[in-house]
């Protein structure tokens, strides 16, 4: 089942903003940012729905102080230059082998996908999984590049509390020199103390506003 159409926000008791990058060429490290917000507009046409998200950028924790200081610090974040790390769609498509659900939905181009009026489905498209891509712009500091979100959509069901809500994770990659983190300390053995990659790992759940 795929969300009803309207605003959803992120539900701050159910999310994970995570990220992981290389130290010393060997070992990942794994930080997340405590704080952080998104609203998603579902639209009726599930493709043409819209993504934005904010993330305070000194919630930073890696739970290493001395390591969150220094991720604080204008060697990288800068937090006190700029506050908020910023993120808006422009596209979503579904994935060559994404659930059939998602592209009957679109191909009819009407909600019969829904919770609660699947009886027109043919039984391949009732699984509550699909994969998408979600491109967009990422600003971090002063710089916006283009980055593409690759996002598993895990279901769409009514809570405990009588809430319309909806289930997804993403992943992406990015350079962060392009974004200009470029502090770095050259190991004598070789290579870098810490990796140019990092790696986005998010998980949540959203929530339909009344």
């Amino acid at each position: 089942m795929i969300p009803d159409p309207g605003v959803y926000t992120l539900d701050e008791a159910h999310k994970r903003i995570g990220f992981v990058a290389q130290h010393m060429m060997v070992s990942p490290i794994r930080g997340e940012f405590a704080q952080g917000s998104a609203s998603i507009l579902v639209a009726e046409d599930p493709l043409r729905s819209q993504v934005s998200a904010s993330i305070p950028t000194a919630s930073v924790n890696t739970h290493n102080p001395e390591r969150d200081t220094h991720l604080s610090s204008a060697d990288f974040l800068d937090v006190e230059r700029y506050p908020t790390m910023e993120f808006r769609s422009t596209e979503i498509r579904w994935e060559a082998e994404s659930d059939p659900i998602f592209q009957w939905a679109r191909l009819r181009n009407n909600p019969l996908a829904r919770r609660g009026a699947q009886t027109d489905l043919p039984s391949a498209a009732t699984r509550a999984s699909g994969k998408f891509v979600v491109a967009g712009h990422l600003r971090i500091k002063d710089v916006s590049r283009p980055i593409n979100l690759n996002m598993e959509f895990g279901g769409a069901r009514r809570d405990p509390y009588g809430r319309d809500i909806f289930g997804f994770s993403a992943t992406a990659e990015f350079d962060r020199e392009d974004y200009g983190l470029v502090w770095n300390v050259l190991l004598e053995s070789g290579g870098v103390l810490v990796g140019k990659k990092v790696r986005i790992e998010i998980a949540g759940e959203a929530i339909r506003e009344s």
